[in-house]
């Protein structure tokens, strides 16, 4: 029976299979809790443009009452509720009852505060708890909450994501006999068995959402070889601006990643973009569900064997030592 043969019917028989189910394996632990973080906060942010509509700064309305304070004692008030901060930065409101935001600094570390501009009290954060989580949610999802650190960490984690979506698709293959048992989950089988069903029908369900999330997560990490690839086959200077196709295909890296197709889908009006984007935040935590029951197929056969192999060893040391 040649390869060919045996990877169609047998495909469990294979060396390469096995080694790529450990590459697959590892790939995914390595992974597990980056995806979890970044498919949590991606799938929030797939509203990114609706959360920051909703928690926008807003004027602060404030009790009017005699004269207001002049800047410089607004600046007093901010440096007394913030010791050792500088004013940087001093706007007084649009209305007279609008409070007053003061930006302060220290050691690099700068708070936009709003101040009372008739008692002077240190009102809180210009920006609602709502937005500076939004903004916090982006960062992590972005860099990490690391800067260019993140950013080369995120194309690292993308492209094990493409290479997990790779091996998955060649140890998905269980042979022509049984191929068609693959496809559908098994609700009425045992825990263990429903487990594997799930993890293998959605792998092969949301195969090109995670790819794509993958290469486009490399994308926008390090956009310069993408770049650099498209005005190698296309150079710039040869074609009118927005006609290469190579730009197109940039362009939809990003579209996909984030699922904005509002303008950029023929007839794709209001409803179909929230629809798509309601489709996108919960494909997101596909990969999360494909973690959780990797990790419990891993637990089942090879840490828990492991673990009750290990009890068994000390109760017989045990047994003999209580013996003697």
């Amino acid at each position: 029976m040649s390869l060919w043969q045996r990877w169609l019917r047998q495909p469990q028989d294979v060396l390469l299979r096995r080694v790529l189910f450990q590459v697959h394996l590892w790939t995914g632990i390595t992974l597990g809790l980056y995806l979890v973080v970044l498919c949590l906060s991606g799938s929030v942010l797939v509203y990114r443009s609706e959360l920051s509509r909703a928690f926008s700064p807003q004027p602060r309305i404030v009790t009017v009452s005699g004269e207001a304070m002049t800047e410089e004692e607004l600046k007093s008030a901010a440096r007394r509720a913030h010791p050792g901060y500088e004013v940087i930065d001093l706007r007084l409101g649009l209305k007279p009852d609008h409070a007053a935001e003061a930006m302060v600094e220290r050691d690099g570390t700068i708070l936009q505060r709003l101040i009372d501009p008739y008692t002077g009290e240190d009102l809180g954060y210009v920006l609602p708890a709502g937005y500076r989580f939004t903004q916090w949610l982006l960062l992590l999802h972005d860099t990490l909450l690391l800067e260019d650190t993140g950013s080369t960490l995120n194309a690292l984690g993308a492209l094990l994501l493409v290479v997990l979506c790779a091996t998955g698709a060649v140890i998905w293959w269980p042979g022509i006999r049984s191929w068609r048992r693959s496809i559908a989950i098994e609700t009425k089988a045992s825990w263990k068995r429903l487990n594997w069903t799930l993890h293998s029908a959605l792998g092969l369900w949301f195969f090109a959402f995670t790819l794509i999330w993958g290469v486009s997560g490399i994308y926008l990490s390090y956009p310069e070889p993408f770049v650099n690839l498209a005005d190698y086959y296309e150079p710039i200077e040869n074609y009118e601006p927005g006609t290469r196709i190579s730009d197109r295909i940039i362009f939809w890296l990003a579209y996909l990643h984030f699922g904005r197709f509002r303008g950029r889908l023929p007839g794709c009006g209001p409803s179909c973009d929230q629809a798509l984007k309601a489709v996108w935040a919960v494909v997101g935590l596909v990969p999360v569900a494909m973690f959780v029951t990797g990790a419990l197929m891993w637990w089942n056969r090879v840490l828990r064997p492991s673990v009750r192999r290990s009890e068994n060893s000390i109760t017989q040391v045990n047994l003999r030592a209580a013996r003697k």
